[in-house]
């Protein structure tokens, strides 16, 4: 069928049949299917979705566009985590190698920035030398020798998806259910695994900021990947205020190494890499209970050998051998630094989180064209959390950025992002709900 009439159908809300979708799919890599055609189909989607069938038939498409990974030769279970996008959210280079640490294999095919949110890949990218995209065999043998590897999709490792995940960053065509179904899923069909845990985030810096739209998103995914043979839990995380208290790419792996070797760890960012570590760990097999999974995961920080393994899949990857010992050395950092200040006493009452994010894009550490370069050293670090108590001069935040007239556009963005009075906020969980098969 031509691609202008399967989108002609979608518009129309004609249900599309899996040979329509599979085809309209095996044009998008080879560039049969124009931009614009694809565009065009995922606004379709956008405004008359998808059913269940439709998006595992997209799925599978998108998978099957190009190679499938097959790691039965590992002597250990082969598990992953996905999160559906935040801000100062990276919580993957944290729970890759703690979960490797545990005796798991993660190979984590991660995405860049999209819309607001950072890219796991475009934070490991500010690491000098870090080749994000290796070939087949640099990813299988670094995987085998350290037990994780965050890379990016290869050429051949669901190019379909690729190509469809660049156009919807770019013609807001991000926030559909079956679509962010799909593009998750077929790069983690594609990468081999046994068991995969998502991490749906909930709020205002996520794209589901309502409850019952998280909980379908998280529904979805665990229905379609278990429909198509992958075992899958979720659980749903908040996101009204960032995660960490970093927002950048190079400024988040400064952040990541903190963590790992204890010199600081976020409140809300420990609780949520602790319950997707365990989750993970049950997943794939390796503990009874979520409280044995805890205490692997603790012991596996607290013996500094989760920081070690993060630091082995550097080195095999590229990136310094000595890079967890002298992150400082190695990341870059902006130009200019500026205190943004509080304007007046009180308790943190909230945080317009997505303001954040589009504050760093708006820095240069995003994009809002597929082909834009992202500068890793801007960002935005030292964050106060809600329920922070300040003072009049206190600093919420610090904006790392190029020029001091840079700054003081996110300067203003990141002040007017926080909301502060005189009462101090009940406090909100990290983790909300778990969500898995009937």
């Amino acid at each position: 069928m031509l691609p202008q009439e399967t989108i002609r159908r979608k518009r129309d809300g004609v249900h599309l049949t899996a040979a329509e979708i599979a085809d309209f799919v095996a044009g998008i890599a080879p560039g049969h299917i124009t931009e614009g055609q694809v565009a065009a189909l995922a606004m379709a989607v956008v405004f008359n979705g998808m059913d269940r069938d439709e998006a595992v038939a997209l799925t599978l498409a998108m998978r099957d566009s190009g190679h499938v990974l097959d790691w039965s030769d590992l002597p250990g279970p082969v598990t992953d985590k996905h999160s559906t996008g935040g801000v100062g959210d990276n919580v993957s280079l944290m729970l890759a190698p703690i979960v490797a640490a545990c005796g798991a294999y993660v190979p984590m095919i991660s995405g860049r920035g999209l819309g607001h949110t950072g890219g796991t890949l475009d934070k490991m990218d500010a690491i000098p030398g870090y080749v994000s995209q290796p070939d087949n065999d640099l990813f299988r043998k670094t995987v085998r020798s350290v037990g994780c590897a965050i890379i990016g999709q290869t050429a051949d490792l669901a190019p379909a998806d690729k190509r469809f995940y660049a156009i919807r960053d770019v013609t807001a065509t991000v926030e559909s259910v079956p679509l962010i179904t799909a593009s998750i899923l077929s790069k983690k069909l594609a990468a081999g695994l046994q068991s995969l845990v998502l991490d749906v985030k909930l709020g205002n810096g996520a794209f589901m900021a309502r409850s019952r739209d998280a909980a379908q998103l998280a529904t979805s995914l665990v229905e379609v990947a278990n429909g198509a043979g992958l075992r899958t839990t979720a659980l749903i995380t908040g996101m009204n205020e960032p995660l960490a208290s970093a927002a950048g790419n190079a400024v988040e792996v400064r952040n990541a190494v903190d963590f790992l070797t204890g010199r600081a760890r976020d409140r809300r960012l420990f609780d949520v890499t602790m319950a997707l570590a365990a989750e993970m760990l049950a997943s794939a097999g390796l503990a009874g209970s979520n409280r044995e999974a805890t205490r692997r995961v603790v012991a596996a920080l607290d013996s500094g050998k989760a920081a070690e393994t993060f630091g082995r899949m550097v080195s095999a990857l590229g990136g310094p051998a000595d890079f967890v010992e002298r992150t400082d050395k190695y990341l870059g950092k902006a130009k200019v630094q500026h205190d943004v200040i509080a304007k007046r006493d009180g308790f943190v009452t909230g945080i317009s989180t997505r303001d954040l994010g589009l504050a760093v894009v708006a820095l240069g550490g995003g994009r809002t064209r597929p082909e834009d370069a992202v500068d890793p050293t801007v960002g935005l670090v030292g964050l106060l959390p809600v329920g922070a108590e300040v003072r009049k001069g206190d600093a919420l935040g610090i904006v790392h950025a190029r020029s001091q007239a840079d700054a003081d556009s996110a300067a203003a963005v990141v002040s007017g992002a926080y909301a502060l009075g005189e009462a101090k906020p009940p406090l909100q969980k990290a983790v909300i709900r778990r969500v898995a098969l009937r």
